[in-house]
């Protein structure tokens, strides 16, 4: 369950976004655990299962996608910190009778904030790739469920969905 949050932190007194001062904060091991999928049609799911896809190994560059953009949030993502992640792991669950990609993001950091933004966008950036990369054979894929499963660390305690 979520904790309730009594007010934003992006904003100051005047209702201006701020980028929250992290400096006091101490330094935590902090780990974040994303998920999402990719639904496609049963005939691009066979390409990219057997690998056979034309642009080639589909679920390899999207991996490496992900750990990328796990690494670049602050450039994507107003107001996030520039952090030094110290681990970033894309895992593919494929589904054969739903035709889905699950992707699984764990990213983690000693250090003063979450990497919540980190684990989303590794998710979003890996789950994009895909598309990209069979839109060819398939331009009706559904791209979707993003969200965050579990967290650790910080201030505001652990969270775990449940699933």
């Amino acid at each position: 369950m979520a904790q309730k949050q009594d007010s934003f932190t992006h904003f100051d007194e005047q209702g201006n976004a701020v980028m929250v001062d992290v400096g006091a904060k101490r330094n935590s091991e902090r780990i974040a655990e994303a998920s999402g999928r990719v639904r496609m049609s049963p005939s691009a799911y066979a390409l990219v299962k057997s690998g056979s896809m034309k642009k080639g190994d589909v679920l390899g560059v999207a991996r490496i996608a992900g750990i990328m953009a796990s690494k670049k949030v602050d450039s994507l993502i107003p107001l996030t910190h520039p952090l030094q992640i110290t681990t970033s792991t894309i895992e593919f669950i494929l589904h054969d009778e739903e035709s889905t990609i699950e992707i699984r993001a764990v990213v983690g950091i000693t250090g003063k904030t979450g990497v919540e933004m980190e684990a989303l966008t590794a998710v979003s950036v890996a789950a994009l790739t895909i598309y990209d990369m069979c839109k060819a054979v398939d331009k009706s894929m559904v791209m979707g469920d993003i969200k965050l499963l579990r967290k650790s660390g910080g201030k505001s305690g652990d969270f775990d969905r449940g699933e």
